[in-house]
């Protein structure tokens, strides 16, 4: 990345390009980043609500945009927020003002992530380890009663979704009476096709639930991570405010499960469809782990994730970004990028030498939770596959039903027959 003056030509072609229109039904997302990928690493698109941003497609260039120091991830650097352009119940606006780590910047991220990263370091994520393993048994005991009269499940509602919930919900001390309105919630506000009312009223109601599980530790506390955080409000009021103890939750939530949610369901999608990949996992001469990375590579469970703001005009691969306009981190198109993977790049293999991927982030952003994401995926793939080794998809992989998203980046479903 350079400074504007020394931008390739190329940039100016760019901009006379229009703007791609990104597709709130998050249908064919490999295909659109794939034409993205080929009008270069920095596009100009149209979100919705008619709010122009750009989005980083290449790998290298978004690995070198995501640690840049002139790009900022608060929402006062958002002009068109700023000067009342962005429509009210616009389907985005959580990502830009939700008041919490992805959203600070400076000695405010560092204070904000600092408070919640014990509860992440790799010694507390693998302790762990046996409740994971708990919970997925469980799940796994109770999949079979979930079939229709035909012998398939929905794996994703019944297995890839309960499994992240229930951890990161005992993570926080949420009551498991809330946990699938809390997921219902967080769906709309991470879908790109929610109308706004929808959004005004999921926001709304999402921090009263929150705001209840604040209230329910503060008068209980527990070994959780709520309770810890209401401690260290009251403890020193100056490190963490009420809404940013509501955001932090929020953030935690829709992350802790959203995130893993779509990894379990993109890994156990591409191993039916890719089953000799399965059989040198089953042979050994690969790990669940070895799965995993690749799952994150080739399908990432996040594929365009908002936002982030150049403070000054930034040349990003030859197109100049200008100062203020959100830009898109395209996780699931720098996975497949040929000049970083090569000409296999859009091909699913779990014994890949190069593992390298952006999919959970990079720089000082990175996400906290990924040592717990791996290892959930980790366990609940190998619980699966050896509880159930005749497994299989129940439809054609084409015929499944993409997430309304251009954010998130999975199915709706996952029906398979346990059998094969």
């Amino acid at each position: 990345m350079t400074d504007v003056p020394e931008a390739p030509h190329t940039g100016d072609a760019q901009r006379t390009q229009a703007p791609h229109r990104m597709d709130p039904s998050g249908a064919g997302q490999h295909a659109v980043n794939e034409r993205l990928r080929a009008r270069g690493p920095a596009v100009p698109v149209t979100l919705p609500g008619e709010v122009e941003a750009y989005a980083v497609t290449g790998h290298a260039e978004l690995r070198e945009f995501l640690t840049d120091p002139r790009v900022a991830k608060h929402a006062r650097h958002f002009t068109a927020l700023q000067e009342g352009r962005v429509p009210e119940g616009w389907p985005l606006a959580v990502f830009a003002t939700v008041e919490g780590m992805t959203t600070a910047d400076g000695a405010d991220h560092r204070r904000l992530r600092g408070l919640v990263s014990k509860a992440f370091t790799v010694r507390r994520v693998e302790s762990l380890r046996p409740r994971v393993a708990e919970l997925a048994a469980s799940l796994l005991d109770a999949l079979p009663r979930a079939a229709d009269a035909d012998g398939t499940v929905d794996l994703r509602e019944h297995f890839a979704y309960p499994l992240p919930m229930g951890v990161i919900s005992e993570l926080l001390g949420v009551e498991s009476a809330l946990r699938d309105r809390l997921h219902h919630l967080s769906g709309v506000l991470v879908s790109t096709s929610s109308e706004p009312a929808e959004v005004i009223a999921a926001n709304r109601e999402i921090v009263q639930v929150l705001a209840q599980v604040v209230a329910a530790r503060r008068a209980a506390p527990g070994d959780d991570l709520t309770s810890a955080l209401v401690a260290a409000r009251e403890t020193d009021g100056d490190r963490l405010s009420e809404t940013e103890l509501v955001g932090t939750l929020l953030l935690m939530i829709v992350a802790g499960h959203e995130t893993t949610l779509n990894l379990i369901t993109n890994a156990v999608r591409a191993l039916c469809a890719h089953p000799a990949q399965l059989a040198l996992v089953r042979a050994g001469s690969a790990s669940w782990d070895d799965v995993v990375e690749e799952t994150l590579r080739y399908d990432s469970p996040v594929s365009y994730f908002p936002f982030r703001y150049p403070t000054a005009d930034l040349a990003v691969g030859g197109t100049v970004i200008p100062a203020g306009t959100p830009v898109l981190a395209g996780y699931s198109s720098a996975g497949r990028d040929p000049r970083t993977y090569g000409e296999d790049a859009a091909v699913f293999d779990v014994t890949r030498a190069d593992k390298r991927h952006l999919s959970l982030g990079h720089g000082p952003h990175f996400c906290l939770g990924a040592p717990l994401a791996r290892m959930e995926a980790a366990i609940a793939l190998e619980a699966l596959f050896a509880r159930h080794p005749g497994l299989g998809l129940a439809v054609p992989e084409g015929e499944l039903t993409p997430l309304p998203s251009f954010v998130g980046n999975s199915t709706r479903t996952l029906p398979v027959r346990l059998g094969g």
